[in-house]
């Protein structure tokens, strides 16, 4: 994992008030948007400003993927050549149906990238999961590019899409939830949960972070940055977390050297899941104290 998909926030790019907040917010990723939250008549002006914000170093540091228009729309070309510069960490895709939509952006991005001569594979994608087809072609979607880190939901166009109907507990998006952290994570992808459409009900925020963790998600789609506080506590390892983790890689290696081959804490063996679980928190970790560095310069 090169940065932290805790937190990835929605930044309307035509926006400039907006672009400005995300700038001085602690969100782990910023998706600038230029898709759904911008109208046709001002989509020039938002790839503009993305290139003007990136270009004066406003965003130098940050993980950014604008979500860019899908290939139905006209504007993807535009999209992909003009937003193609440093600083530009790759894109969100959306309305990923199947294998072959991450296929051809992914196709389109290598093209861009011989011509404007950048390394293949420069450029990231995250495709965004937004109706039943996708979510039942998750895996292709997954494996379809080697650009693709993480996977996003998005609860709202799959509802609609499903014919079903939000509920308090989100019952009906939880197998959605389920899928797609469990076929990201077999194909070793970052699983982003969908945004909580109720911004300034942070209880409610924090129930569903609460079933986020437990799914296995790596983060969360944000939609305001009031929200980044909570989801960055449930997405960090806690104290508690880092110091058992810190316990079990001692203890393994002490074992190891005393050629035991495995050790047992507690009548407990720790095997070798225990002990990638241990090195997966302490690496999440460090991102976080080198991203916490970063926001106190």
């Amino acid at each position: 994992m090169e940065h932290l998909f805790r937190s990835l926030m929605f930044v309307p790019a035509h926006n400039e008030r907006l672009l400005n907040s995300a700038s001085r917010s602690n969100a782990d990723v910023l998706l600038l948007d230029i898709e759904d939250s911008v109208p046709g008549i001002d989509k020039q002006s938002a790839r503009d400003n993305i290139i003007r914000y990136i270009t004066d170093g406003i965003f130098k540091g940050r993980a950014v993927y604008p979500r860019i228009n899908d290939r139905e729309s006209g504007e993807l070309l535009r999209d992909v050549y003009q937003l193609t510069i440093p600083g530009i960490t790759g894109f969100m895709y959306p309305k990923s149906v199947k294998g072959d939509d991450i296929y051809f952006i992914g196709k389109l991005l290598e093209t861009v990238e011989y011509e404007k001569g950048y390394p293949i594979g420069t450029f990231k994608l995250i495709p965004l999961i937004e109706t039943t087809g996708a979510v039942m072609n998750i895996k292709d979607i997954c494996m379809a590019c080697s650009r693709v880190v993480a996977v996003a939901f998005g609860c709202e166009d799959y509802v609609t899409n499903l014919q079903g109907k939000h509920d308090l507990v989100g019952d009906s998006i939880f197998t959605a939830r389920s899928l797609i952290a469990l076929s990201a994570r077999a194909c070793g992808i970052q699983p982003i949960d969908t945004v909580h459409i109720k911004v300034h009900d942070l209880d409610d925020l924090e129930r569903n972070l609460v079933i986020s963790k437990k799914l296995g998600f790596e983060g969360m789609l944000v939609l305001n940055p009031k929200e980044l506080e909570l989801v960055h506590r449930y997405f960090s390892p806690t104290n508690e977390e880092v110091e058992w983790a810190a316990e079990m890689i001692t203890l393994s290696n002490e074992a190891i050297h005393a050629g035991k081959g495995v050790a047992v804490k507690d009548n407990k063996f720790i095997g070798p899941p225990m002990v990638k679980m241990a090195n997966n928190i302490l690496q999440k970790n460090e991102l976080v104290r080198n991203a916490d560095k970063n926001i106190k310069k």
